[in-house]
């Protein structure tokens, strides 16, 4: 990876500050976006990357994205590294959510993917090198569960939608490899996602939404270091690998998940911890 670049977005804080220094510790230049600039700038100081550029960037906004791939191709001379890691959190019940909700949840979670798929991919493909798109999915988009709603649906979409960039880019014979990152409980400040929700999409407060709240903060209190999770990243990169669970107790789930639905059932509860 020395000597290379890689673009990570939603690197203002979480897993993709432990991205974006980890990649940095590998040697390799930096573009890095996010909607928070106080903190876009905070990680740009810490990840003593020998090159690193900030920019603001909604990823739900595709001209946006594009303008971000303007820059890293033209600033830092190519990209080997995409890390599709914006994400935001929405909690409560199915039928409770409301249009601006899921709006909101698919802006990011899915069309952020999907923006940065299109902006970069192309151009990373006429690179003809070899290169790597990380997108940070959930264990959300492997077990759907209560009070999860837009967002296991956004990140089940998000999922899909690396799965069939692997498989493309594999008949198309190309160089690029996909990893979809799919964490559970991590120390991040997901649970805080109301912070950087836009002042236009009101948020309707619910008591389901109250209680997936409550949920979700006493989940990511438990959660593993989010510079382990770059660090399976990093492995993944260097050896191909689609799928990265976090958690190794997920790859049983995955197994009693999928026993459940062959035999008609409604899988069982996961646990996000």
């Amino acid at each position: 990876m020395s000597g290379k670049v890689a673009v990570v977005t939603g690197a203002a804080s979480g897993i993709g500050r432990a991205l974006a220094t980890r990649l940095a510790a590998e040697g390799m230049d930096l573009m890095l976006a996010d909607v928070d600039p106080g903190g876009l700038a905070e990680t740009a100081a810490q990840t003593g990357a020998r090159r690193v550029l900030t920019q603001t960037t909604d990823v739900s906004d595709e001209a946006a994205v594009r303008h971000l791939a303007d820059r890293a191709f033209g600033e830092l001379g190519a990209v080997h590294v995409l890390c599709n890691n914006a994400g935001v959190f929405q909690g409560g019940h199915m039928w409770t959510r409301t249009t601006e909700d899921f709006s909101w949840l698919l802006g990011v979670n899915l069309w952020g993917v999907l923006h940065g798929i299109q902006a970069f991919v192309p151009r990373m493909i006429e690179q003809d090198t070899e290169g790597h798109i990380v997108n940070t999915v959930s264990v959300a988009g492997l077990f759907a569960a209560p009070y999860m709603a837009g967002y296991a649906v956004s990140k089940f979409a998000a999922f899909a939608a690396s799965q069939t960039l692997a498989q493309d880019l594999a008949m198309a014979g190309s160089k690029l490899r996909v990893t979809a990152l799919c964490p559970g409980a991590v120390r991040t400040q997901i649970n805080r996602s109301e912070r950087v929700r836009p002042a236009d999409l009101t948020i309707g407060r619910t008591r389901d939404d109250y209680d997936a709240q409550g949920i979700i903060d006493d989940v990511m209190v438990k959660g593993i270091d989010p510079a382990d999770v770059a660090a399976q990243v990093v492995a993944a990169i260097h050896e191909e690998r689609f799928l990265v669970l976090t958690h190794p107790e997920y790859a049983k789930g995955l197994r009693v998940q999928v026993d459940a639905l062959l035999d008609g059932g409604l899988p069982p509860l996961p646990s996000y911890e």
